[in-house]
């Protein structure tokens, strides 16, 4: 005997078909920065930034974590523009022609690399050579 009976003629809802390789996606680095900065901007929470780009929050933890290890670069425009400060210190004697010059000049090492910026440098300029020097290292 028959329990059940389905009445076929009645629309049963909406169905949804997903062909090709389902969910998964390839994000390229720009977006993945782009989506990492966001969820670095103040009052961000990373489940929502993550829900907004269809990942999830494991995933952009993951990115996080490649950003902070240095394999995974933000936009230019979101990354943080501090470095740490170092200061010496020299004395008077045959390097004094060095304290005078030290006194005009800034020198940033990054990575092995130093720029050195004379007073009144445009920060813009500044700042490009910092970052391209920054991704060559």
């Amino acid at each position: 005997m028959v329990d059940h009976i389905v009445d076929a003629s009645e629309p049963r809802g909406r169905v949804d078909i997903q062909v090709g390789a389902g969910r998964r996606r390839r994000w390229s680095d720009d977006v993945k920065g782009r989506i990492v900065a966001e969820s670095y901007a103040p009052g961000a929470v990373v489940s929502e930034v993550a829900r907004r780009h269809g990942i999830s929050p494991q995933h952009l933890f993951a990115w996080r974590k490649a950003a902070r290890a240095g394999l995974l670069s933000l936009p230019a425009d979101e990354a943080p523009l501090f470095v740490p400060v170092v200061t010496e210190l020299r004395s008077a004697g045959p390097g004094t022609e060095a304290v005078t010059r030290s006194s005009t000049t800034i020198s940033i090492e990054i990575g092995g690399a130093v720029v050195r910026a004379a007073a009144g440098v445009d920060p813009a300029w500044l700042r490009d050579v910092l970052r391209a020097v920054r991704a060559a290292t």
